[in-house]
């Protein structure tokens, strides 16, 4: 074994004179395990969280959205043509969406009534594994349409559904506020609609807001005929859509434009990803402390081994090899703080991940359960600052445990 390593496992191990310096020592340990084990914890609740809220979205919503600066897309089968063609694109579906009042008998909500293709939108959003009562297809009308006893389906989010206190199978009835123009002014425009589905996301936002029905129900209780607001569009790879777009841009040009998913929810993820780093530094500081315990306790081990270092000087050590042996303690108790703190943070996330024992308020933060999701990246660079920041705080006590003048410290041995 190398000699330094040796007597560095000496002085770690060996029962100390001071007992007060061992205990500092396992301070050290601890406040470094704990400081590891914290940040572990903290940054994969956050990775949980994120992705969480990004499946959450993108499982209601498309990879992008193709719009039109005049408003609405007439030709819109011949531009979903064009983008069936671009590469990395899977599928896409047309859709118009607008504000409206709902009305049960018993309460009434606002709401956005959006209108989808059934026969292309289970290609782009995944709103089939959401729903919590009926199906997707119900929405589908048998029969004619057009006829007025003819009620068409809705499918609603479940807070919504909650707060118009409706079930499956009850009717609603829609009132849009851009209705028609009469001899007694503007009139809104009304419809009865039958609840053929309840779905629920998971994000509160959507729950409590949004309402599904058929495309041709929407274009004609919304008078818009055979035209469309928009396209949303499914890419093959999520992380691909901002490449995809722009090249979807390029193809498409003048007058449409096209956003992604990032770019349409860029504040929430911007938002989440400023806090990462910010509680990253913040929990640094733990092992920061843990640090100067390592600089305290190395300080005292030196005060204590003042004679041992001068004999071992006296017999040819070197001022290196006496630097070396308190940096590689110093590290030892990091990586020792390091691994435990690792382990425990493994565990815990692993635990919450399995149990799910933390509740959170689903109307704050849209989620029921605690998510967690430890990634590889962060655990090596939480390893690596904590490693690095022990290592930094071996280097004072070691130079001057170098510097000791072994004739100073014999002289009155």
């Amino acid at each position: 074994m190398n000699f330094e390593v040796f007597v560095s496992l000496r002085y770690l191990f060996a029962k100390r004179r001071q007992t007060f310096i061992s205990l500092i020592t396992l301070i050290s340990i601890a406040g470094v395990a704990v400081g590891v084990m914290a940040l572990i914890v903290v940054l994969g609740v956050m990775n949980g969280f994120q992705d969480d809220v990004r499946n959450r979205i993108l499982g209601i919503t498309s990879h992008m959205m193709v719009m039109s600066f005049n408003g609405t897309i007439s030709n819109y089968k011949d531009v979903m043509s064009q983008i069936q063609e671009q590469p990395g694109v899977v599928a896409s579906t047309p859709f118009v969406h607008t504000q409206v009042m709902m009305s049960s008998g018993r309460s009434v909500s606002g709401a956005v009534l959006r209108g989808i293709d059934l026969s292309t939108a289970l290609d782009v959003i995944n709103l089939q594994k959401n729903m919590d009562s009926g199906n997707v297809s119900d929405l589908r009308q048998p029969g004619d349409a057009d006829a007025s006893s003819s009620a068409p389906g809705i499918i609603l989010g479940k807070e919504l559904a909650s707060h118009l206190n409706v079930r499956q199978g009850d009717w609603i009835t829609i009132i849009s506020p851009t209705g028609r123009l009469t001899p007694m002014g503007q009139v809104p425009k009304s419809k009865l609609f039958r609840v053929v589905g309840i779905f629920e996301s998971g994000m509160y936002e959507y729950d409590n807001t949004l309402a599904y029905v058929d495309l041709g129900a929407a274009q004609q209780f919304l008078g818009f005929g055979d035209v469309v607001l928009g396209i949303e569009v499914k890419v093959a790879n999520i992380y691909g859509a901002r490449e995809v777009s722009e090249a979807l841009q390029s193809r498409l040009g003048s007058p449409f434009w096209v956003r992604d998913w990032m770019q349409m929810n860029q504040a929430l993820f911007s938002a989440l990803k400023l806090e990462k780093v910010v509680m990253f530094i913040i929990l640094t500081l733990i092992i920061l402390v843990a640090a100067f315990n390592i600089v305290s306790s190395l300080i005292m081990l030196v005060m204590e081994k003042t004679r041992d270092i001068a004999i071992m000087k006296a017999m040819g050590a070197t001022t290196a090899s006496i630097r070396k042996i308190f940096v590689v303690e110093g590290l030892m108790v990091g990586v020792s703080g390091t691994t435990l703190g690792t382990i425990g943070g493994f565990v815990l996330c692993s635990l919450l991940r399995e149990y799910k024992f933390i509740e959170l308020p689903n109307v704050v933060y849209g989620i029921k359960k605690l998510p967690v999701n430890v990634a590889t990246l962060d655990v090596v660079m939480i390893a690596i600052a904590a490693v690095v920041l022990s290592l930094v705080a071996t280097l004072y006590p070691s130079r001057q445990a170098a510097k000791l003048d072994p004739a100073e410290a014999l002289r009155y041995e």
